[in-house]
């Protein structure tokens, strides 16, 4: 079958949580299937990008959108209906060339990721088409509203209206839908969501795998450091765990780790917190640590630096709100908290009985390799594309 792909961003480097999605389907989706990839590219070009794809497309289009492009969409876009979300990434001279591709190629199907690409999709006639909601954008951004300043407050909640609205209407436009978790579906405003089709993430256990290394720090967090509910994480932990910590650790180290690092974390940094930014791999950052520390506040989707900790053997401590995509057990193979005594609770008792941590790390480990490889989640792609 030849699938057309149409992302949102190039699917390299593998440094946020929708590139990853992307590449590891398109990896598991080419050993039956013919991939065409399309993907807009709001970023500079990363050099080693066409040639990681290569070897899992027939056929490879990168549009890019310059910045005049990007400001010109979004001012339409604020002056229509659409989400600004989606009116970023979309324009009519963009949509021409798409629908040009797609008559050059002629798919049996196509994929796109994330409603940022729907619009270009929307009006298929004949060929079959698939939406990944991946996570619930609506429900990112109420749970900003609350927290951002009072002037941007109307701005958010007219795109909170925009995007329940859009997530809702365009659920009639695919033939296919599907999303990261239960949890997610649940907060799609579609009396038929249950159609939707639950598609979580996985991990490449080729690559994520124990490592032995010592110890520098005694908590990780990781992640887009630019990525709102990353930042309210790295926050929440240093301001509202760390002072509870160091009553009884005075030394304690964190490290945060991930790439771009907005001011607001980099001005975490202490004799306490090491922000490292980008790291070229990694797996060092979770072997160096102790634990891993997650207090997602805002979480939508499935957090994967929760299963790459959990397939690395690092015990994990993270927000009940995180754990509700993964579905571990509390206590058994993760640790969930509410609130920061808690979290504090939790990560005393693992530094103090590190046995327990190895217990838990082990029980995680056996869960990632029972229920999140890539593999077994392109199975679940497979058979809905075999339905069709």
């Amino acid at each position: 079958m030849k699938i057309v792909v149409l992302l949102s961003r190039i699917p390299y480097p593998l440094e946020k949580g929708d590139k990853l999605r992307a590449f590891h389907q398109i990896k598991e989706l080419s050993k039956k299937h013919e991939i065409v990839l399309i993907a807009l590219n709001d970023e500079p070009f990363h050099s080693d990008a066409l040639e990681a794809l290569k070897p899992y497309c027939r056929h490879i289009k990168f549009i890019q959108l310059s910045k005049i492009t990007l400001l010109l969409n979004l001012f339409k876009a604020f002056f229509s209906i659409l989400p600004m979300q989606v009116g970023y990434f979309y324009n009519k001279k963009t949509k021409r060339i798409m629908d040009e591709e797609i008559k050059k190629h002629q798919p049996d199907l196509i994929y796109c990721q994330l409603i940022r690409t729907a619009e270009y999709c929307r009006d298929i006639q004949g060929i079959p088409t698939m939406i990944d909601y991946m996570d619930v954008f609506s429900k990112g951004v109420e749970r900003r509203i609350d927290k951002v300043p009072f002037y941007l407050k109307p701005f958010f909640k007219m795109e909170y209206k925009r995007l329940v609205n859009y997530e809702h209407d365009v659920f009639n436009d695919f033939t296919y839908k599907t999303i990261i978790s239960v949890q997610d579906r649940n907060f799609i405003m579609h009396p038929q969501k249950e159609q939707i089709a639950i598609v979580p993430n996985g991990v490449d256990t080729d690559f994520y795998h124990p490592i032995e290394q010592k110890k520098k720090f005694d908590i990780l967090f990781c992640g887009n450091m630019s990525y709102p509910p990353n930042v309210d994480s790295a926050i929440y932990l240093v301001e509202r765990i760390l002072p509870l910590l160091l009553v009884r650790y005075p030394d304690i180290k964190i490290l945060i780790a991930g790439t771009t690092p907005s001011p607001k974390v980099l001005a975490l940094k202490s004799r306490h917190v090491t922000v490292a930014g980008w790291v070229d791999d990694i797996r060092e950052s979770f072997a160096e640590s102790k634990m891993l520390v997650a207090p997602m506040q805002l979480s939508i989707g499935l957090q994967n630096k929760l299963l790459q900790a959990m397939a690395m053997k690092i015990p994990v401590v993270t927000s009940v709100l995180a754990n509700n995509a993964v579905h571990a057990i509390p206590n058994e193979s993760i640790l969930v908290a509410n609130e920061p005594t808690e979290y504090a609770n939790h990560i005393f008792d693992l530094l103090e009985h590190p046995e327990k941590g190895n217990q838990i790390a082990e029980h995680a480990f056996d869960f990632i390799q029972r229920n999140y490889t890539w593999e077994a989640m392109n199975d679940i792609l497979e058979k809905l594309i075999r339905n069709q």
